[in-house]
C-alpha cells in the first residue's frame, strides 16, 4: 500500500511493526508491517496478511497510527500535535485575561506553521501558527499550550474600517443563516 506521511519519525515504519488502522468509527485494526519502505516523498507499506491488490484495496481510505506506548519520544521542547486537540490555549503576554480558548484542531502545512484551531472564549474561532517564535510550552499534565502571543494576531481578520464593518454587517443580513 502506498500512504502519505503523516509523521516526523517515518523511520518508524521499519522499526516498530506493530501498528493500528482507523477507520471512521469502527474499531482499530491490529497490523503487522512486514515491510516499508519510502517511494517519492511516501511511503510503501506491506501488511502481515494482506496478500493481494484487492485485500489492500479493501483498506483504502484507512489511517495508519500507533499505540501512544510505541511513540517515539519527543524531545523537551516537542509535542505531538494529536496531543494539542482539547488544550487550553494561554497567551502569556497577555497578563489581565491570557485565556485565549481551547485548541479545537491543528492544520498541518507543508511550507508553514502549522496553524492552530481555536474556540476563543470571546466566541470567535481563532487560527493561531504554532510557530516557535511565539516560544511555546508545554504543560501535559494540566493539558495547557502557553504561547506569546504578538499583539494584534487575534484581530487580524477583524473589519478595521467603518465600511469594513458595515460591509460585514450587510453581508450577515442577507445570509441570516451563516
Amino acid at each position: 500500500m502506498l500512504a502519505e506521511i503523516l509523521t516526523d519519525f517515518p523511520q518508524r515504519f521499519a522499526e516498530n511493526p506493530n501498528a493500528f488502522l482507523l477507520r471512521g468509527s469502527s474499531s482499530p485494526l491490529p497490523v503487522g508491517i512486514e515491510q516499508a519502505w519510502a517511494h517519492k516523498g511516501r511511503v510503501v507499506l506491506k501488511f502481515a496478511g494482506v496478500d493481494s491488490i484487492s485485500a489492500a484495496d479493501e483498506l483504502r481510505g484507512a489511517e495508519l497510527a500507533v499505540s501512544v506506548a510505541d511513540r517515539v519520544a519527543l524531545d523537551r521542547d516537542q509535542i505531538y500535535i494529536h496531543d494539542l486537540a482539547g488544550a487550553q490555549l494561554i497567551d502569556a503576554s497577555q497578563p489581565s485575561e491570557p485565556v485565549i480558548g481551547t485548541v479545537r484542531d491543528v492544520i498541518r502545512q507543508q511550507d508553514a506553521a502549522d496553524l492552530l484551531v481555536v474556540a476563543g472564549t470571546d466566541g470567535v474561532e481563532h487560527w493561531i501558527p504554532f510557530a516557535k517564535s511565539y516560544s511555546p510550552q508545554w504543560d501535559s499534565q494540566r493539558r495547557r499550550l502557553t504561547m506569546n502571543l504578538p499583539a494584534g494576531l487575534l484581530h487580524v481578520n477583524e473589519p478595521s474600517t467603518p465600511e469594513e464593518i458595515r460591509d460585514r454587517h450587510s453581508e450577515n443580513a442577507n445570509h441570516p443563516d451563516e
